[in-house]
């Protein structure tokens, strides 16, 4: 057998072995690729940046364990942003499934960045119906959260005071796996009018250009990719970062298994002449 008829023949479990090492070894190495910043990750950033200490966000997160992967980063690197400028933080959600989930993020961030909460930040927890939660917000955050996740009254809290509806709020700011990005838009930013940003899954983001182009939506943080451009921007490389790293490493080897088996069949094709 020769040696480009071999190529065609490859154990699979070879490629297998292969394909892991590909993903192992930048993990072990740490191995970081350049990373270009598009626009409507700069806009996000740039929005944030630019707010004075003392600012407040509102940051709805709505994802669960199934977008971790993609959205976790995201939240880390823009409350790392935050906190580093001493802008406030309004969290909450409309997707039971991550209330848990998103209050151990947040607390985990809070604990590294020194975040005080009901001073720093300030966990809303879970109301369902979404639209009718955005609409209410807009007249009173009360109406729909007259108490934090853990039963303090809004009123109670430090940070809650002279807070009252979105007319307080400097920036609205969705990391979003789910529907509820539209509801957003509908109900919250073309009835209220407030500066809007998303944080979208990668097969998302694509659906949202066009509020960004309308204006509707100010900037677009999309996937794991986004959230590494984001770390690239608040100069602090985590896990999104790594992740693009082993994603951008596989598919080079993944690349260069097609190539290889191309070449092998059609030389071996080639020498075997032409089918009748």
């Amino acid at each position: 057998m020769g040696f480009f008829e071999r190529l065609t023949k490859i154990d699979r479990r070879i490629v297998f072995l292969i394909i892991m090492l590909s993903v192992i070894l930048p993990l072990l190495l740490r191995v970081d690729f350049p990373i270009t910043v598009t626009k409507e990750v700069q806009n996000v950033y740039d929005l944030v940046d630019e707010l004075p200490a003392g600012s407040t966000i509102l940051l709805p997160c709505e994802y669960a364990p199934d977008t971790m992967a993609e959205l976790e980063p995201m939240l880390f690197a823009i409350l790392r942003h935050c906190w580093s400028k001493d802008i406030n933080i309004i969290a909450g959600l409309f997707y039971h499934t991550g209330v848990t989930l998103v209050e151990q993020e947040i607390l985990y961030m809070a604990e590294k960045m020194n975040a005080e909460y009901g001073k720093d930040y300030v966990f809303l927890g879970y109301r369902p119906y979404p639209a009718v939660v955005i609409m209410s917000m807009g007249q009173n955050f009360r109406q729909s959260f007259p108490t934090d996740l853990y039963g303090t009254p809004l009123d109670d809290i430090p940070m809650m005071q002279g807070i009252k509806n979105y007319a307080n709020i400097d920036l609205v700011l969705t990391i979003n796996a789910t529907s509820g990005v539209d509801q957003w838009i509908i109900w919250g930013r073309e009835r209220y009018g407030f500066p809007f940003a998303i944080g979208v899954t990668a097969v998302m983001a694509a659906d949202y250009y066009q509020y960004l182009n309308s204006g509707q939506v100010i900037g677009i943080i999309g996937g794991l990719k986004g959230a590494a451009e984001y770390e690239d921007l608040v100069n602090y490389k985590d896990m999104a970062t790594m992740g693009m790293s082993i994603q951008s490493f596989a598919h080079i080897v993944i690349v260069l298994f097609i190539i290889i088996g191309n070449v092998g069949y059609f030389v071996t094709r080639k020498k075997k002449g032409p089918r009748l």
